[in-house]
């Protein structure tokens, strides 16, 4: 009976701590792409962004993903995908505008996507 107490007991806490690593890994590694990509925006913004800029950030994202594959679902790493993709076209061509918008998505997605992971109430049950 206390083998099986003492083993519940370590189950749970090694779920715990999977749990708060993972929480924390997401959030610490959308926190460095979110600051990219407002780095981006506000080069945009001033109009001085170049592809070379928009690919810098792609070549990091491709970095990230390649580590938080195995915390998050393909769908939200996809979606970052597509938009980002589209925001670094725009932005060699000079269609800031449209490339804000999208990096507007972007910093959003980034901004809220880790809540979806993160140990709360709404996320366990």
């Amino acid at each position: 009976m206390v083998k099986s107490l003492s083993a519940i007991a370590v189950a749970a806490l090694l779920l715990i701590g999977a749990g708060l690593f993972e929480w924390h890994f997401v959030q610490k590694e959308f926190s460095d792409f979110g600051e990219e990509l407002q780095t981006l925006y506000d080069k945009a913004d001033r109009g001085d962004a170049n592809a070379e800029d928009g690919r810098a950030v792609l070549r990091k994202w491709e970095e990230r993903k390649s580590r938080l594959h195995v915390w998050i679902p393909h769908n939200d790493i996809s979606r970052i995908d597509d938009y980002l993709s589209e925001t670094v076209r725009l932005v060699g061509e000079r269609e800031y505008p449209l490339a804000m918008a999208k990096l507007e998505i972007l910093i959003h997605l980034s901004e809220c996507l880790p809540g979806t992971y993160s140990p709360s109430a709404e996320n366990i049950f």
